[in-house]
């Protein structure tokens, strides 16, 4: 009788430029066992997440770089099927970092139990997750939101910015505008997420666009793109504006540095905050994030979208489309069910 076996995607090697199936690996490799004290996990959901393209790259960040040659790492949803460890049992449900494989041996210290029955599973990848406590403490504690702000968000049908956006409009935003990338990424973002304007950066100048759709300047900029749309919100902000600078996905493949915004002098003439912002900072805020955040979820309040992809062999599927913008909301790798 054949022995079971895991599956893990590892690094192969590090991209220049756009990843292809070439920097990655697929291994098939014997199930793990756990020691005294650990958890054998088997994996239903993983996370794709834009860092993880920094990741592949050999740089000093705020998180180590994946390793060639190893299974890379992301957030997943397992459920356990073996424990060593008082306190979890097969069938509980637990969220970790192990992520981009089939099968997990964990520690207690690194996993965090899940309640499947009060949410949906993969909320705690997206929505109630790590994108979610992104929006919440970046809007809020970042951008120092106040009700009356107008918010322009940049990659706004994103698992992150579609968030900020419907957060911005349920805490009294006088006007919440929104860029993506497709006309019907525009739709969803306008006719299912309530912002009041948004248009597709692909039909022509941001700076033009967004000046058409905020006439009275923005006070806030949640930025998830960096480029054109950051050096587009500051030509937009008014006084005393404040930038949150969550992400900047359209250099990340980038070969060569990029030309900073052009218009950076106006930090000074509008006396405008520009911070950087790590969810990693913000974690004493779960508690608080997940009590108000998960009944507006409940209630239909808040929306939220996802894109599966279907099968741990095809993850590198699911990171290649998300850097090209396939995903509307958060996007999934289904592993298992």
């Amino acid at each position: 009788m054949n022995a079971p076996t895991a599956t893990e995607i590892r690094l192969a090697a590090r991209p220049h430029g756009v990843p292809t199936h070439d920097n990655f690996e697929i291994v098939d490799t014997a199930v793990p066992s756990p020691e005294p004290g650990q958890l054998l996990v088997r994996n239903l959901l993983m996370s794709v997440d834009p860092a993880m393209r920094g990741r592949m790259n050999d740089v000093k960040s705020y998180a180590p770089p994946f390793a060639v040659g190893e299974a890379m790492q992301g957030g997943a949803i397992g459920e356990v099927v073996e424990s060593t460890v008082d306190g979890f049992a097969p069938g509980d449900h637990v969220l970790h970092q192990s992520g981009w494989r089939t099968h997990a041996v964990l520690e207690p210290k690194r996993v965090a139990k899940v309640d499947g029955s009060a949410a949906p599973l993969s909320t705690y990848l997206g929505v109630l997750g790590m994108p979610g406590l992104t929006a919440y403490s970046g809007l809020l504690v970042s951008a120092e939101f106040t009700a009356g702000d107008t918010v322009f968000v940049s990659g706004a049908a994103g698992a992150v910015g579609s968030l900020v956006g419907q957060l911005a409009r349920l805490k009294g935003a006088k006007r919440v505008i929104g860029s993506a990338g497709s006309a019907e990424k525009v739709r969803y973002l306008t006719e299912e997420l309530g912002f009041d304007a948004a248009f597709n950066y692909k039909d022509g100048p941001v700076a033009e666009q967004l000046a058409a759709a905020a006439p009275e300047g923005i006070e806030v900029y949640f930025d998830n793109v960096g480029g054109e749309h950051l050096e587009a919100a500051i030509g937009s902000m008014n006084l005393h504006g404040r930038i949150a600078a969550c992400g900047m996905i359209s250099q990340y493949n980038a070969t060569e540095p990029n030309p900073a915004p052009r218009n950076l002098m106006q930090l000074i003439a509008r006396r405008i905050t520009l911070r950087g912002m790590l969810v990693l900072d913000h974690w004493h805020l779960r508690d608080q994030f997940l009590a108000e955040v998960t009944p507006l979820v409940a209630a239909g309040e808040i929306k939220y979208s996802e894109t599966f992809v279907d099968g741990i062999r095809n993850a590198p599927d699911a990171l290649l489309g998300l850097l090209s913008g396939a995903n509307t909301g958060k996007m999934l790798v289904r592993i298992s069910s």
